[in-house]
């Protein structure tokens, strides 16, 4: 494996854990993570409510393609998770992982835009318990666990939270071969 996308929001909004410790796990492993936002800059990540630490922007929406990449991890954070849904090349990109089989993470609230993508119908997953009826209105299958790996057309590993991230990150880099 050599590169992976993250996807974030235009500015700001990130869930900072959600970001930061499935990255760390990926760059021991000897993967290469990528920023991928709307806009080039910084990212501002949160903790929960609070401003946390800013991260640099490595690709932006506009030159991303998922041909690039071998996965594509969504973290969470509710203004995140919201604004990247709202963004037609996120949500192309995200298509363009599913329909070349590529592995999709997705944490919390970072599966609306997976919703949005029209990729979730048939398939199980987790996440913030406020999303389950959004999943279910979509087709899909929302479970509680702290991690759910579910083997479709392409490999969706999903978490519900900061708690679960040790499960998320083990499962997968198992699903990027990492």
């Amino acid at each position: 494996m050599t590169e992976l996308d993250v996807i974030s929001a235009q500015k700001e909004g990130i869930e900072q854990a959600e970001l930061v410790e499935p990255w760390k796990a990926l760059s021991d492993a000897g993967a290469t993570p990528k920023l991928v936002s709307a806009e080039a800059g910084d990212v501002q990540a949160f903790d929960h409510l609070d401003k946390a630490d800013t991260f640099p922007v490595d690709v932006t929406l506009a030159e991303a393609s998922a041909d690039d990449f071998d996965a594509v991890m969504l973290p969470g954070g509710v203004a995140n998770g919201d604004e990247v849904r709202m963004l037609p090349e996120a949500v192309a990109l995200v298509k363009a992982f599913a329909g070349a089989g590529k592995p999709i993470g997705v944490i919390c609230h970072g599966g609306w835009v997976l919703i949005e993508a029209g990729i979730v119908e048939g398939r199980t997953l987790t996440s913030w318990p406020s999303l389950q009826t959004d999943y279910r209105n979509a087709g899909a299958e929302w479970v509680d666990r702290e991690v759910i790996v579910d083997d479709g057309p392409f490999v969706l590993v999903s978490s519900r939270r900061p708690d679960d991230l040790p499960a998320f990150s083990r499962e997968f880099l198992a699903a990027v071969g990492a």
